[in-house]
């Protein structure tokens, strides 16, 4: 339920924006148009390609630890799974509490703070695996990005596993245009950066990254160097059977080939920052970083996460020499042979909320999944 709440004479009173409280279901779309959240408005939409929806995501704000007079914020999280959508699912019934958690023990959100959610959520995984490694040993093989920003005091925090990315949009007022400004680090093998830092972590391997049918690939296998989950590709127990057998390396390993160290970057907001797009790869497969901030700066705010997915996938659309409306007519599934799942979060900013103690809008809401896998 997303609702802005407030108190008056003692009493809280809460109304919905915009009519949608849980969102609205549109074909293989959800979206959530426009809501309010500690500081500022927000949009978000969804869109499904795979059979089973692997992306995940979610707006909490308000409250960011435990303590009655904590930090108080907004926090957004984009969870790209792959393999399957269990550790997805994990990840956004997790990662927030964890970090509300440790926000609790250092009495302040941090770098440090985020950082241990990130690794606290990856422990649990992991033990949710080993529980059920021998009745379902292909969960050894699910991950995904996780991409999460934090709005609290003035500074927005972004932290990053995989290759979701977070993009600011900054206004320079005397000209009107708008800057893109990434502020997530990706970690894609097709990135020569990512290639040379797993080369120098397994210098022994020659085969750590691979380019198969032109495509860089860890191991010859997976495109991201750090993720939640892929446990078969960090603890070699977990790459045996009765793990099927390809996905079994060759030789054993004794350190993790890929990671679960998020990279972490710490913004201070000013008054000419005014969005941030949090978004999975499927969007920033079809739009650069400044495409995706001209068409937040250039349309209304109301349904401009749904506007950002229609403009990636006509131009999905266009690459596969079709027409947008044919494209919208292909099922889930299929659909995934034209574009991937694609998770879109517009956070709008206020700059005067950016130095508030506390806030009134109290507010949860996770990215829906538009349909049901057909039984």
């Amino acid at each position: 339920m997303v609702m802005l709440c407030w108190r008056r004479s003692g009493k809280r009173n809460c109304s919905h924006r915009g009519g949608d409280p849980n969102g609205r279901f549109k074909g293989l779309m959800w979206y959530k148009d426009l809501g309010v959240h500690a500081n500022g408005e927000f949009s978000m939409a969804v869109i499904q390609a795979n059979n089973l929806m692997e992306d995940q995501s979610q707006l909490e704000s308000g409250p960011l630890s435990s303590v009655k007079l904590g930090p108080q914020g907004t926090f957004v999280g984009v969870y790209d799974g792959h393999g399957g959508p269990e550790t997805s699912r994990f990840i956004n019934n997790t990662i927030f509490s964890n970090l509300k958690k440790f926000a609790s023990e250092h009495q302040e959100i941090s770098a440090d703070a985020i950082r241990k959610s990130f690794l606290k959520t990856e422990e649990e995984f992991l033990s949710l695996v080993k529980r059920q490694w021998q009745e379902k040993p292909q969960i050894a093989t699910v991950g995904s990005c996780c991409l999460a920003g934090v709005i609290c005091s003035g500074l927005l925090y972004t932290a990053n596993v995989g290759d979701s990315r977070a993009v600011l949009g900054r206004v320079d007022k005397s000209t009107k245009s708008v800057a893109a400004i990434q502020l997530s680090t990706e970690h894609n093998a097709s990135i020569e950066s990512v290639r040379d830092e797993l080369r120098s972590l397994h210098p022994q391997d020659s085969q750590i990254v691979v380019l198969k049918h032109n495509v860089w690939r860890v191991k010859g296998i997976i495109q991201v160097s750090r993720s939640i989950g892929d446990v078969y590709l960090k603890k070699s127990e977990f790459n045996q059977a009765p793990l099927l057998a390809r996905f079994r390396l060759p030789e054993p390993f004794s350190e993790p080939i890929l990671s679960a160290e998020p990279s972490i970057s710490v913004h201070k907001l000013s008054s000419k920052d005014q969005f941030v797009i949090f978004a999975s790869d499927g969007l920033w497969d079809h739009l650069s970083n400044q495409e995706a901030v001209d068409i937040v700066h250039s349309h209304p705010r109301n349904g401009i996460a749904r506007e950002l997915i229609k403009a990636a996938l006509h131009i999905a659309a266009k690459k596969r020499e079709m027409r947008y409306s044919d494209l919208k007519k292909i099922d889930r599934g299929v659909r995934r042979h034209f574009h991937d799942d694609i998770t879109v979060v517009v956070v709008f900013i206020d700059p005067y909320s950016m130095n508030r103690s506390s806030s009134s809008s109290i507010l949860s809401i996770r990215g829906g999944t538009p349909s049901s896998p057909k039984m």
